[in-house]
């Protein structure tokens, strides 16, 4: 499992995850959720917890406070807690789901352990899954090279003192503005995306150009940070403002040479659609 891969789905129900300390850590909320089928899990789990603090349970223990996602797309402090942490969890819950839960969760587990021992098994893993929902082979190419060049700019950032998820985010939009003329909110709603609904990746629905600038604008800005050896949120915003903006210069010379714009509503998968659509024409009009 991929570390921007931070909601995963069991029976149709998403649980939300956080990396941390080397290793994934799970919204107790969501899987309370999922066993018990609550129209208010955090009543649940508010209730849940006094019990076993009136037992003497150390269950509570395991829990710890994480950010992650809440559905005003914020940021928010939720109870957490590890692989282990949460099949002490399952325990105290009556649920006929809790079984197939544990069986589902040793092998999400057991998965990350091996993509961590070969990374090569997460690329074909996700190479797969795109494989599954139609996207062109070329494209994937390009998909995965996008993101080792994106977790080489990340890693530099987290050497040089950049906290994640916010300021990450912040970081993003800035390359974003400068390759694109547009930020990455705006870039959804050309797409037809929901701007605010974090679980659409805006690289999934990017053409292969807009990959390919979007490589340019992060590969820059990793090139740039390091010769400059930027440290901290500042240095590192303007790094990323002339990474991006050597991306948008290409970008904008490709534009006024092809009389076409890059950033457009096209998507991978629209284009599929569009050449099957072009070959079947071209069948009936053999056969007649």
């Amino acid at each position: 499992m991929d570390k921007e891969n931070k909601i995963i789905v069991f029976e149709d129900k998403k649980i939300r995850r956080v990396w941390n300390s080397e290793k994934w850590f799970f919204s107790v909320v969501d899987i309370v959720r999922v066993l018990t089928d609550s129209e208010d899990p955090r009543k649940y789990w508010n209730k849940l917890i006094q019990r076993l603090r009136d037992e003497g349970s150390e269950v509570v223990t395991f829990c710890h406070q994480l950010k992650l996602i809440a559905e005003d797309g914020k940021l928010r402090e939720t109870d957490c807690a590890d692989t282990e942490g949460i099949f002490r969890i399952i325990q105290s819950i009556p649920s006929r789901k809790a079984e197939p839960f544990k069986r589902w969760l040793a092998k999400v587990g057991y998965e990350r352990v091996q993509e961590i021992e070969n990374p090569e098994l997460a690329q074909e893993r996700i190479k797969s899954l795109y494989e599954m929902k139609g996207y062109p082979d070329e494209w994937i190419k390009k998909r995965l090279r996008g993101i080792a060049v994106r977790q080489e700019l990340t890693d530099e950032w987290k050497k040089r003192g950049v906290e994640e998820n916010i300021e990450y985010a912040i970081l993003t939009n800035e390359i974003a503005k400068a390759t694109f003329g547009v930020s990455i909110k705006d870039h959804k709603k050309i797409k037809n995306l929901n701007p605010v609904n974090q679980n659409e990746n805006l690289r999934d629905y990017m053409t292969d150009l807009e990959l390919i600038f979007s490589m340019l604008g992060e590969a820059s800005t990793s090139e740039i940070v390091k010769n400059r050896d930027s440290i901290g949120f500042e240095e590192n915003k303007q790094a990323a403002k002339d990474g991006g903006t050597i991306a948008g210069n290409a970008r904008e010379e490709l534009e006024k040479q092809s009389g076409k714009f890059v950033v457009n509503s096209n998507t991978p998968i629209i284009q599929v659609r569009k050449i099957k659509e072009v070959n079947k024409k071209k069948i009936k009009t053999v056969v007649k």
